[in-house]
């Protein structure tokens, strides 16, 4: 049967090509789509589109709905949406005062808002996961600080290291991790309701109203920009998330190396790695192998959805419902990789005095250049001189480090990057968020 003919079972292939995975999705939905809707009925009885008395009763049943989400709920057979779900259940539970719900909104702008609110909760989950992660690296920094490591450019054996810098360096990258993903707070913590289609409503609404209501820092006033925003807000989260997956990409590839027995410079308990059905001394990295793969991933979702909105007009597409698709899952893969990362340092052993090994001698040749410095010698002849020394196989360094300046390593500045960290997780304002839904529910 063509899908162009018209009948119901061309129609029935159509419903389902267009609602995809959609249903599925809301469900993750409902408890914004309630949110959104207590706020919208009380604005709507504060400019006289709804009696105090209509307002009370629909907002007690949205606060039973609300509750109901954790049980079991789902949208009942034929009902496209969380949207429809939602006012489905208000007119069945009170009649014709449900059906006044939309008024002075369009499915638009309520996916807009819902999607915000969701974007905004997430954000929230993965700035406490971050810190989590964040505070066990900054404590296995002080716990290792004077644990030296190779240090590498090019692969190559450089200057010495340590493991106490190796575990702060990706505390701080967290740091900068989440100063991108306060700029994405800052551009989802924005309220797109009574935006309608996209093209505002002829009711005297006040859209200042639901924005306090609902928490919201500001609104997106222009109420074309507020669809057009749809998309660009995804985009935007999907980038600061990257930030992230890139932090935990990069720290699994060093922890995949250094677990390799010609490294050897960290170890875990049996059980938390895995073996070979043929080769019973491997120890293999899966945890980390399998956090770098599924950051990748999560690193290409900015790509994803930029190439499906990178053509649209102004004005909703249906094209933006498949965002959901790429952006929601990566939420929890991202909070399931910080967590196994979490697990696995936690459970880290490190290898003590690697650098007294002699094929790690040349790593303090820079320290040899800095001491005959030190001593009035120009740099570039003590360059030369020690040089020298290596090729002439005269090159016996003490094995001693002196390094002061801040963020080296006799002075990881630790304090100062968890300072940086309390006062970025402070930018977001989480308290006044969680007031302003509470007093919703209330």
């Amino acid at each position: 049967m063509k899908l162009w003919q018209k009948d119901k079972t061309a129609l029935a292939s159509v419903e389902k090509f267009t609602v995809g995975n959609d249903r599925e999705l809301d469900l993750q939905l409902a408890p914004f789509d309630v949110l959104g809707s207590i706020a919208h009925v009380s604005m709507l009885a504060s400019v006289g589109l709804l009696e105090n008395s209509e307002k009370d009763s629909l907002v007690k049943e949205l606060q039973v709905i609300y509750k109901a989400i954790d049980k079991d709920f789902k949208l009942d057979e034929g009902v496209e949406d969380i949207h429809s779900q939602v006012e489905l259940m208000l007119t069945q539970k009170l009649g014709d005062v449900g059906k006044k719900i939309h008024s002075a909104r369009s499915r638009n702008d309520q996916v807009l808002v819902d999607i915000k609110l969701f974007l905004r909760s997430e954000i929230e989950k993965l700035v406490g996961k971050s810190k989590e992660l964040f505070d066990l690296l900054i404590n296995q920094s002080e716990k290792h600080k004077n644990d030296l490591l190779p240090g590498y450019t090019h692969l190559q054996l450089a200057m010495p290291s340590s493991f106490g810098l190796w575990f702060g360096a990706y505390a701080e990258s967290l740091v900068d991790d989440l100063i991108t993903l306060n700029a994405a707070f800052e551009v989802v913590n924005k309220n797109p309701l009574g935006s309608a289609a996209g093209y505002g409503s002829s009711f005297p609404i006040n859209r200042r109203s639901t924005t306090e209501l609902l928490g919201f820092d500001d609104l997106n006033y222009n109420v074309v920009y507020a669809q057009m925003g749809r998309g660009k807000t995804e985009r935007i989260v999907a980038s600061a998330m990257a930030n992230i997956a890139a932090t935990l990409s990069k720290l699994s590839m060093d922890a995949c190396l250094f677990l390799n027995q010609n490294f050897a410079f960290i170890s875990f308990p049996d059980e938390l790695t895995t073996g070979s059905s043929i080769m019973p001394h491997k120890k293999n990295p899966d945890v980390f192998e399998l956090i770098r793969s599924h950051c990748n991933r999560i690193q290409a979702v900015p790509n994803e959805i930029m190439l499906m909105t990178t053509n649209l007009p102004s004005g909703y597409h249906r094209d933006l419902q498949l965002l959901k698709e790429h952006l929601f899952p990566a939420f929890k893969n991202l909070s399931d990789c910080i967590d196994m990362a979490g697990l696995m340092l936690s459970n880290i052993s490190v290898n003590k005095d690697l650098l007294k090994d002699e094929k790690y001698k040349y790593l303090f040749s820079v320290e040899e250049v800095n001491k005959l410095v030190l001593q009035g010698m120009p740099f570039r002849d003590a360059y030369k001189k020690v040089g020298l020394d290596i090729e002439q196989s005269n090159f016996t360094p003490t094995g001693s480090v002196n390094h002061t300046h801040e963020g080296s390593i006799g002075n990881l500045c630790n304090e100062q990057i968890k300072g940086n960290m309390e006062r970025m997780i402070g930018r977001f304002g989480f308290d006044k968020i969680a007031q302003a839904l509470n007093s919703l529910l209330a």
